[in-house]
């Protein structure tokens, strides 16, 4: 088996002895056999013994880290210690929850498959208004739990604890046999005697006690809930006067003060992976505390692997963005959508499965059926050799119509930010070998890049023979997700739909 890494998918030559810096892409070609080390397979074609592969890899978190070798990255910003970290890491961290609640909205769209789109366009409208702030976990559980927990500051559980203790004689309702073996020991002939100055004997008492099993998860809910909540409201600062905002400041504030009356009523916490009780399990209240608990804990063991795999989250937005941009398209009408099953959390940073193709659209004024396909199951040479996991499928209709060709789309992502007319001069030279590359099935004209934006919008185009290809950097929030949206619509107006 060979392996060669690719800083760039368009890269002509690979390097077979080579180290991924932050500004690479982590892709590798891999020829033969079952390849080693930490790798997703994009897209493949052929048997084993001559199997060809294009992987991707994960970003690294720890350091050194090795197959392959990646030298110089900076790490996941630690929970609760993100101010610790480089600027460069809190940027990456920030662009990554961004395109993760773009991806999520798609399941919330889902409520309605009717309208999916339709409801996506809108919360994708959204925000790209510096005032929309991202959906996340925590705000959801924001508008779920504030009455569950006001609910519990009134209703808290507690138990009676037998304890022996001095007891004056008058209210002594209990005595077991230590408390008897102790009053037998004490000098006097009557138990007044016995009782002493202070007319105290040992005696059993019962002391209401709030430190229980189910309290304590409480205690480590409502503690985890306001930090994951500071945290989220220390992200969204500009958006402090919209309606998500102010839910979240409100939790969190409730999170604080129910945390308080807990310590003071002398609860502690629970570790991590304790075993529920039948309260816990069965109680309308605590199993809903119980439950968001998870979540929030689980959340923060999936960050890691959100941060090692975010550019196939990213992948996931670009295919969106292609789908919303073309049936925003004039004449555009979606005759075909395959069915998506959205997780709850991201598996190696892929939020939703789906057939190939995702959406098929009839363009009606180009007279031709447009399909947007994402790592496919059986890639033709074309794309193998371009190494463009996403693509369109364009096929014109009509007696005597041309075969269909494809669009590349590279979603290229790199912690770093990648040089615009490099990458577009680099994707054009590699489709236009493509093209000359005899007996194709499909050929591919038109390329288009898109990858993240680091500080603002940005856009750069390259025509090298007959194929053209635009490199755009977008975002996912604000003016750099509206710029880049619009183009993606402009770039798919170009005249990229005749072979």
């Amino acid at each position: 088996m060979s392996r060669h890494l690719l800083h760039r998918p368009w890269e002509s030559k690979s390097e077979a002895d080579a180290v991924f810096r932050p500004e690479d892409c982590l892709l590798s070609e891999a020829q033969g056999g079952r390849p080693g080390g930490e790798h997703a397979v994009l897209m493949s074609s052929g048997s084993a013994a001559t199997r060809r592969a294009l992987l991707l890899h994960p970003y690294p978190l720890r350091q050194p880290a090795a197959d392959p070798a990646r030298e110089g990255f900076f790490l996941r910003p630690r929970e609760g210690r993100e101010e610790e970290a480089p600027p460069e890491a809190r940027a990456a961290l920030s662009r990554m929850n961004q395109v993760i609640a773009r991806v999520q909205e798609l399941g919330e769209a889902l409520d309605d498959p009717s309208n999916l789109w339709e409801h996506l366009r809108e919360a994708w409208d959204r925000a790209g208004q510096e005032e929309s702030p991202r959906m996340a976990e925590i705000v959801r559980q924001s508008a779920e739990m504030e009455p569950v927990l006001s609910r519990l500051r009134s209703t808290l559980r507690r138990v009676l604890r037998r304890h022996r203790e001095l007891t004056p004689m008058g209210r002594v309702q209990e005595m077991d046999r230590s408390s008897m073996r102790w009053l037998s020991r004490q000098p006097g002939r009557s138990i007044a005697e016995r009782a002493g100055a202070g007319q105290r004997i040992m005696a059993v008492v019962r002391h209401e006690d709030f430190d229980t099993l189910e309290n304590r998860v409480a205690h480590s809910y409502v503690t985890l809930a306001a930090e994951v909540g500071r945290e989220w409201l220390r992200e969204h600062q500009r958006a402090s006067g919209s309606r998500r905002f102010q839910s979240v400041d409100s939790f969190v504030k409730l999170c604080r003060v129910t945390a308080l009356d807990l310590q003071a009523h002398g609860i502690g916490f629970a570790e991590a992976g304790i075993t529920p009780n039948y309260v816990l399990l069965e109680n309308p209240t605590y199993s809903r505390i119980r439950t968001n608990w998870l979540r929030l804990l689980q959340r923060k063991k999936a960050n890691d692997s959100h941060w090692a795999w975010q550019a196939q989250t990213w992948m996931d937005f670009t295919v969106l963005a292609i789908v919303l941009a073309l049936r925003d398209l004039e004449g555009a009408e979606l005759i075909a959508q395959s069915p998506i099953l959205f997780r709850e959390e991201a598996e190696g940073g892929i939020w939703f499965e789906q057939e190939r193709p995702i959406a098929v659209f009839w363009l009606r004024h180009q007279g031709i059926v447009a399909e947007v396909m994402a790592r496919p199951a059986q890639p033709g040479t074309a794309l193998l050799e371009a190494r463009a996991p996403v693509s369109l499928r364009i096929t014109p209709l009509g007696h005597g119509s041309a075969p269909p060709h494809r669009v590349a789309v590279w979603a290229a992502h790199a912690l770093l930010p990648i040089d615009l007319r490099q990458a577009a001069a680099g994707a054009a030279q590699r489709l236009d070998q493509v093209r000359r590359l005899p007996s194709l099935s499909e050929r591919i004209r038109d390329g288009l890049i898109l990858t993240p934006a680091h500080d603002s919008f940005a856009q750069a185009a390259e025509r090298r023979g007959n194929c053209t290809v635009v490199a755009v950097a977008l975002g996912a929030a604000g003016e750099a997700l509206t710029q880049g949206r619009a183009a993606i619509s402009a770039f798919l107006q170009r005249d990229i739909w005749s072979a």
